[in-house]
């Protein structure tokens, strides 16, 4: 493919969108109107599409995303596949016959945007015929008809051996060229991207674009340059060895899900409580730590796994503390000429881990705390205690008093009732339409003393 092309449901379409168009107005406007856009911020799922993308169990992975959040810039090179190009009135997709069959098709408004969801996870390699349901957490049906669409996915069995959207996973996928637009520009390499921020400070980085684009939906932001960098190779990288695991920034949550493979087991935790299924398939580690907020869910792990952020620009790299990274409310140690190239977790890891999210819904919400523990108990005595918060403060912070009101402490009811009650006393949390400050401090004491109580359980 040639940069200003896309290929939409086997046809090869030219791509100049005006400025700051997403690319679910530029898919709707090519007449393919059953995505939808029903609210502009990755909520809903109403606008999913699938692309082409490279794969973890096989060479290529349909990969369902929200086109409300993509820049419609950054569909050159791509193969998108909408709702429309997964079967015909008279043809239907498997997916859409078992939703049309089993009744999940009620005022038909969500619909599309569940069929590229479910048909992401019905290609998807490594599938063994059982339909994972939270690959639907990011969709929404407003006419409650959850339970025929859940029909629907349990319905499904094997792909067919002839289907060529599951022929097309064993060929390698789409390369992403460099492009430029007039607002957006596609790095052909990580010194190209450099090069870029370094000219022009006021220019964002962008990979999945999830927070970005919801600034831009919601709140009007229209950054003069955007600058893509969420193909990077370099920036796409994991490595462990016995000292550390390296993440690459540019690496999206669900791919670090399933490349770690439950071997950092406080991210096992954390992720499947991550926003949706749609969300993380598009937004990375190191975008999530950029935007800097006090309220992500990923900060507070990392916080309690004595993680490293490594910073890269035209002077070389750097490697700061997680803890010594954020300076203020969605403030920073990155200059605006750096990007965040990796994420950096030492080895051994505590022994004892647990992520708990207090939030109005289980899934796909903010939280209000986020709470991640780091154990290592020793002959029934805290040898190692890191607890990283988030929801309590300007940023999102380490449990420094109770870290050390448990470390050297023989570990039991005793010590954690302590505990919780300096955990309590933590941050400054504020009220909120998410949760009152007092709610906040009791839930924090609370989270100690469930980790406990699972911990004991885990005896058993």
């Amino acid at each position: 493919m040639v940069p200003g092309v896309v290929t939409v449901n086997g046809a090869t379409h030219p791509l100049d969108p005006p400025g700051h168009m997403n690319a679910l107005d530029w898919i709707r406007q090519r007449g393919l109107t059953g995505a939808k856009e029903g609210c502009a911020e990755g909520e809903c799922g109403a606008c999913a599409i699938l692309l082409a993308r490279p794969g973890v169990a096989a060479p290529t992975e349909w990969t369902a995303v929200n086109a409300c959040l993509m820049p419609a810039q950054a569909l050159a090179g791509q193969e998108v596949v909408t709702a429309e190009g997964l079967g015909t009135p008279s043809d239907l997709h498997p997916v859409q016959n078992e939703l049309a069959t089993k009744g999940g098709s009620q005022c038909g408004y969500c619909t599309p945007g569940f069929v590229c969801s479910m048909a992401a996870e019905y290609y998807r390699p490594d599938r063994d015929d059982d339909f994972d349901i939270h690959s639907l957490s990011g969709n929404l049906c407003r006419c409650t008809g959850y339970r025929p669409i859940r029909d629907a996915a349990d319905a499904l069995g094997p792909v067919a051996a002839d289907d060529p959207l599951s022929a097309r996973t064993l060929d390698t996928p789409p390369v992403l060229a460099a492009t430029r637009f007039a607002d957006y520009v596609r790095a052909g390499d990580l010194s190209e991207a450099l090069a870029l921020i370094a000219a022009d400070p006021s220019c964002r980085p962008v990979a999945g674009s999830t927070d970005v684009a919801v600034e831009a939906n919601i709140a009007g932001s229209r950054p003069e340059l955007r600058v893509g960098v969420g193909h990077l190779e370099e920036l796409r990288r994991l490595h462990v060895d016995d000292n550390r695991i390296e993440i690459g920034a540019a690496l999206t949550l669900s791919e670090i899900e399933r490349r770690l493979n439950g071997s950092v087991p406080l991210l096992a935790r954390l992720i499947p409580l991550f926003a949706s299924r749609l969300i993380r398939n598009a937004a990375t580690i190191g975008g999530n730590l950029g935007t800097g907020s006090p309220i992500g869910d990923m900060a507070p792990a990392l916080l309690a796994l004595d993680a490293e952020v490594e910073l890269v620009s035209t002077d070389g790299r750097r490697v700061v503390p997680l803890t010594d990274y954020f300076t203020g409310y969605r403030e920073s140690a990155r200059r605006s000429d750096e990007l965040i190239s990796s994420v950096r977790i030492p080895r051994p890891l505590a022994r004892s881990t647990a992520f708990h999210k207090v939030a109005k819904r289980r899934f796909d919400d903010i939280s209000s705390i986020a709470v991640a523990f780091a154990l290592d108990v020793e002959e029934g005595h805290v040898r190692r205690a890191a607890i990283g918060l988030g929801g309590v403060a300007a940023t999102p912070i380490r449990a420094r008093a109770t870290e050390s009101a448990l470390l050297g402490r023989a570990w039991n009811e005793e010590t954690v009732r302590a505990a919780a009650a300096v955990l309590s006393s933590e941050g400054t949390p504020l009220d909120d339409h998410r949760a009152t400050a007092a709610y906040r401090s009791a839930m924090l004491g609370q989270a100690l003393m469930r980790f406990h109580c699972e911990l004991l359980e885990a005896r058993v």
